[in-house]
């Protein structure tokens, strides 16, 4: 398996296109809040099968409190951002959706500095301001 970063992002997102593609379709005939569900525990499943598999299984005793922090914190996040995409999804066309809610590279990128002290040069920065006025044309105009 390939250990570089670009070759698992860049297989990341093509997974999330196909992501929006499937989702609009599958959220047409219920609610969005139920498709999450379906979705998340389709999700459970598949993960739990690959770290049983590959005995990636780990005693949750020995996993220390913060990195529970904020893995919670972080599957909240998730789940919220979830629900409020195949809400989205339900409501709008996903070639519109799934631009918009890629601003969270550009959120991302904000919140990289601000609160982990990552470093983005002039060239990194004019990456995301490209990115954000590319999200907002797909998406608003």
């Amino acid at each position: 398996m390939s250990q570089s970063w670009q070759f698992w992002a860049l297989l990341s997102a093509a997974f999330a296109a196909l992501t929006a593609v499937f989702a609009k379709v599958g959220v047409a005939q219920i609610n969005s809040d139920f498709a999450t569900l379906i979705r998340t525990v389709v999700i459970l499943c598949v993960i739990a099968a690959i770290v049983a598999a590959t005995g990636q299984w780990q005693k949750p005793s020995e996993i220390p409190g913060r990195t529970w922090l904020f893995l919670a914190l972080s599957g909240l996040a998730t789940g919220a951002s979830w629900l409020a995409y195949f809400r989205a999804l339900k409501l709008g066309d996903a070639a519109r959706v799934a631009p918009l809610d890629k601003l969270s590279i550009v959120m991302v990128a904000i919140f990289g500095v601000l609160f982990l002290g990552e470093k983005l040069n002039l060239m990194n920065w004019l990456g995301v301001a490209f990115i954000a006025a590319g999200a907002l044309l797909l998406a608003v105009f």
